[in-house]
């Protein structure tokens, strides 16, 4: 199976992140991650978190983290763009940006590949391979609006993390999974179970 991109940038909800990359990789999937330059300040300043910088001491800290040993892990550097995944000859499944800054949003949109993940971004948009993006801001104003509806238009798939009730979530671990999970939908079958809309309770 073709290995799927994952990116998280500098905007708030890496738990978001790390459960996709822990589901994955406990379905045995492979994945190449991708931090920005932000992503590392963020995960400092609202989980304590050091992330090492560099590749492997990064897979490592992962793999530890997460309690994981299962799928492959790849790490790369947020300015490295001689890596495989930053041509479109190398084959991959799919593309997560979870979560999207409005800046990422409007670099992709620009077609500025400043970093890796705008890149990759790039190569999925001109390949026809799914992308899909979690922008996470509230409200958006009309040039986040504007800069989503260009890249839908131009394929990517635009799925923003909101959550809901209906599955009567009863931790912030249970919201996590749905909003993971909805990410996933049309990737994958369920990684964690889920309760679904099966229509009103008669």
């Amino acid at each position: 199976m073709d290995p799927y991109v994952l990116a998280v940038t500098g905007a708030s909800a890496q738990p978001l992140a790390e459960r996709t990359l822990q589901l994955l990789l406990q379905a045995g999937r492979s994945v190449h991650l991708v931090l920005s330059k932000g992503a590392y300040s963020v995960f400092q300043a609202e989980q304590g978190l050091s992330v090492p910088v560099d590749p492997q001491r990064q897979m490592n800290f992962w793999r530890d983290r997460l309690s994981s040993t299962s799928g492959e892990l790849i790490c790369h550097r947020w300015n490295d763009q001689s890596v495989s995944i930053a041509s479109g000859s190398f084959r991959t499944r799919a593309m997560l940006i979870v979560p999207c800054s409005m800046g990422t949003v409007g670099r992709i949109n620009a077609g500025i590949a400043s970093g890796l993940i705008e890149r990759c971004a790039d190569v999925h948009l001109k390949e026809g391979r799914p992308l899909v993006i979690a922008p996470r801001e509230t409200p958006f104003n009309l040039i986040h609006l504007r800069n989503l509806t260009a890249l839908a238009e131009a394929g990517a798939r635009i799925a923003a993390p909101i959550p809901a009730w209906y599955t009567q979530p009863r931790t912030l671990d249970d919201m996590v999974d749905f909003l993971v999970i909805r990410l996933l939908d049309g990737l994958e079958r369920d990684l964690a179970p889920l309760q679904r809309w099966s229509g009103p309770i008669e």
